[in-house]
């Protein structure tokens, strides 16, 4: 049994991310700032550890259910040529910016709720993960944002769905590549800088009087770019959410503007990441 409890108290994790995210990082007894190694390149026990294997089905679970919901709601308003009867753009960012904090809560504690390739490889570049883990969470979150977004095509029926465009991210007429890839770039860079200032042990430490429930902010952060840039690119910010419905929907206008939705995250989160580590970070500590 204390083997178990051990494991419990550990989150089942014992190769657990060097920074603690979501709720993880409030939960830490010393309020006393020490600073977390950094992750090593390659962690070979890794790859023997349940614990990790859990995190990664983790990851696939919520960016299954992820998909579920925003691309089934993007479908509902799509359907309606008045809006009127639907949620609205409104809508579609409350259901991307709610699912994104209710996932990040129940998945914190397991593999750090990611629930995007563009969050892990900011992560990955501030040494919070290993190389092993950021590509084994990148495989599961596109395999679950593929299988979330498949499921959504069963519920409307081949036909309709593809009339639909299937709630895949595209360049908006009126704007050019250039717009789409600078609203994926800024839009990732708030959420990225959002969850790295929302998890940060050294400010948690610091301003430790000031109570914080990390998954809201990261959700609040997904809603208000959604708002801003569903008129644009109909808001990517998350490699995975794209992937898996350009390849559900699986047509010329969903793949000739795909790599925005690649190229745009990873340069936002590394923006980010560089951001943190070089400007915030780099304040003195003071409790």
């Amino acid at each position: 049994m204390e083997g178990k409890e051990e494991d419990v108290r550990l989150g089942a994790n014992k190769f657990n991310e060097r920074q603690p995210l979501g709720t993880a990082a409030q939960s830490q007894d010393d309020k006393d700032y020490k600073e977390p190694p950094p992750a090593p390149l390659f962690e070979p026990g890794e790859l023997t550890s349940w614990s990790f294997y859990r995190a990664g089905i983790a990851e696939f679970m919520a960016t299954f259910l992820f998909l579920y919901i925003t691309v089934l709601t993007v479908m509902g308003v799509v359907k309606d040529p008045t809006k009127c009867t639907t949620v609205g753009i409104q809508g579609i960012a409350w259901a991307f910016g709610g699912m994104i904090f209710a996932l990040v809560y129940c998945t914190a504690g397991i593999s750090g709720g990611h629930i995007n390739p563009a969050v892990t490889f900011g992560l990955f570049l501030a040494r919070k993960l290993s190389l092993t883990r950021a590509v084994f969470y990148m495989l599961m979150q596109c395999l679950g944002a593929i299988c979330g977004a498949g499921v959504v095509k069963g519920f409307y029926g081949k036909t309709r769905y593809e009339v639909l465009n299937g709630g895949a991210n595209m360049v908006n007429p009126g704007y050019t590549k250039g717009d789409g890839l600078g609203a994926e770039i800024v839009g990732t860079f708030v959420l990225v800088y959002t969850v790295f200032s929302a998890t940060d042990a050294k400010r948690s430490a610091r301003d430790s009087h000031v109570p914080i429930l990390a998954p809201l902010p990261i959700g609040f952060a997904v809603f208000l770019v959604h708002l801003a840039t569903i008129p644009i690119t109909g808001t990517g910010i998350n490699p995975a959410r794209s992937l898996g419905a350009a390849i559900i929907f699986n047509r010329d206008k969903a793949w000739d503007d795909h790599w925005i939705f690649w190229v745009g995250p990873f340069i936002g989160a590394a923006l980010a990441a560089l951001y943190h580590q070089v400007v915030i970070r780099a304040i003195p500590f003071k409790k």
